[in-house]
C-alpha cells in the first residue's frame, strides 16, 4: 500500500510537472523543424479545462508560443538569477523579505500555482506539436 501511495505522490509533485513539462518542450522542439513555419498559423481559441473560460494562449500565433514555451523551458532549466539580481538592486533587500509566519502557507500556494501553470503549459506544448504535425500533415498526433 505504501508503494502506491509513494507512486500517486511522485505524480503529483513539482519535479514530475517539471519533468513533464520540459519532456513535452523538448518533444516540441524536436517535432518543429522550421518554427517559421508557425508564425501565419493563428492559435484556435480553447477553453480551459479547469474553468471552461477561454484559454491564456487564445492571442496570437503558434510562433509566438513555441517560442515563449521554450524561453519558460530555459529559465527552469538554467535559472533566473540575473533577473533576480536586477530585481534586488531596484527594490533593495529589505523589500524581499518576508514574514516568518507565514512562508509554509505562502509555499504550499505558490508551489500548487506552480503545479497547475506547468500542467497547462505541458498540455499546450503538446497541442502546439499536436497541431504543427496536422499543417504538415504528418500522422500520429498523439502524446
Amino acid at each position: 500500500m505504501m508503494q502506491i501511495s509513494d507512486s500517486y505522490n511522485q505524480k503529483n509533485s513539482l519535479f514530475h510537472a517539471m519533468n513533464r513539462f520540459i519532456g513535452a518542450v523538448n518533444n516540441m522542439d524536436q517535432t518543429v523543424m522550421v518554427p517559421s513555419l508557425l508564425r501565419d498559423v493563428p492559435l484556435e481559441v480553447e477553453k480551459d479545462a479547469d474553468s471552461g473560460s477561454p484559454s491564456y494562449f487564445h492571442d496570437g500565433n503558434m510562433y509566438s508560443y513555441y517560442v515563449l514555451l521554450k524561453s519558460i523551458r530555459n529559465d527552469m532549466e538554467w535559472g533566473v538569477l540575473q533577473a533576480d539580481d536586477r530585481r534586488k538592486d531596484k527594490l533593495g533587500v529589505t523589500a524581499l523579505e518576508a514574514d516568518d509566519e507565514d512562508l509554509e502557507k505562502r509555499f504550499r500556494f505558490h508551489l500548487m500555482g506552480l503545479q497547475a501553470v506547468l500542467s497547462k503549459l505541458t498540455r499546450k506544448a503538446h497541442t502546439l506539436t499536436n497541431r504543427y504535425k496536422q499543417e504538415l500533415g504528418i500522422g500520429g498526433w498523439g502524446y
